[in-house]
């Protein structure tokens, strides 16, 4: 400690007339608090790359194997408090609900070839660090345009997350029938709540093969997107900044505005409004199931 001179612990300790011990803890309290949000980021990062398939245990295992310490009692008290443990299964019971909650569903969106927008929608959910918490994005895409028709902020994981984004893009879209829903295996989408909707609403449910970000590629090309050009270049106050910064860019930015190159450099609402006056926008996607 080059500003103490000569001086050392204890001599500025009975200086001040504080103690050691007081004069420790006061060293520890500014780093504790960095050092809590690298590890909940860390697993955060981890559960989210399984799947929510890891438990405490295993999340304590791959962090160690990182190198990073930490309790395994630590690790299930943050994975609690963010609502990140594994689901567990009851006690098999061969009824109508439970076969609901459990089923996986063929993967349709790698057999489609789109003709115009509302044909296929994808969701995917991703987390933010901001200064003292973390908080989830949930998003659903028209495929055909790349356009973000439906999104939700919020601090939980729970189903009611995802859920919020479907319905704002139900209300936006009002969707005819046979629109197919892709999105991964997480309990979130797979949950009777967000199948209740899809079903109300004739909404096909189409699924990710496990561990496979490929086949919902384009939700992650646009939460990379997001992330580097408004999450990673801004610092944000609080729950609300963040809110506000991200409703500017997806619904005046991006949507409106920003060129995407997969579009022939149109923004997604141009690309659309293209689509609507091409005449091959009426016809329907077309689905292969052999051949590939």
């Amino acid at each position: 400690m080059p500003l103490q001179g000569g001086l050392g612990v204890e001599q500025m300790c009975h200086l001040a007339q504080a103690s050691r011990a007081g004069f420790y803890r006061y060293l520890r309290s500014g780093w504790q608090g960095e050092e809590e949000l690298a590890l909940r980021s860390a697993v955060q990062s981890l559960v989210i790359e399984h799947r929510w398939r890891y438990g405490y245990r295993r999340v304590t295992a791959e962090l160690r194997m990182q190198g990073m310490v930490a309790n395994h009692k630590r690790i299930a008290r943050i994975m609690r408090d963010d609502n990140l443990l594994a689901l567990r299964h009851e006690c098999f019971r061969p009824d109508d609900r439970s076969l609901r909650a459990a089923r996986i569903y063929l993967n349709l969106a790698n057999r489609m070839t789109l003709s115009g927008p509302n044909q296929l929608w994808a969701g995917d959910i991703t987390y933010i660090r901001l200064s003292c918490e973390f908080v989830y994005l949930a998003v659903v895409l028209d495929i055909f345009s790349r356009k973000v028709i439906g999104w939700a902020l919020g601090r939980t994981l729970k189903s009611q997350l995802p859920l919020s984004a479907l319905e704002r893009a139900i209300a936006n879209r009002r969707p005819p029938p046979g629109v197919v829903h892709h999105s991964d295996q997480g309990v979130q989408y797979t949950s009777r709540e967000y199948m209740q909707k899809l079903r109300e609403h004739q909404i096909l449910p189409s699924m990710s093969r496990p561990a496979n970000p490929y086949d919902n590629a384009t939700c992650e090309s646009f939460i990379k997107t997001l992330k580097r050009e408004v999450i990673y270049a801004s610092e944000y106050r609080d729950f609300e900044d963040l809110l506000q910064s991200i409703e500017e860019f997806v619904d005046r930015y991006y949507n409106q505005c920003r060129l995407h190159s997969a579009l022939g450099y149109c923004s997604p609402q141009e690309f659309e409004h293209q689509a609507q006056a091409d005449s091959r926008a009426s016809t329907g996607a077309m689905m292969t199931f052999f051949g590939r």
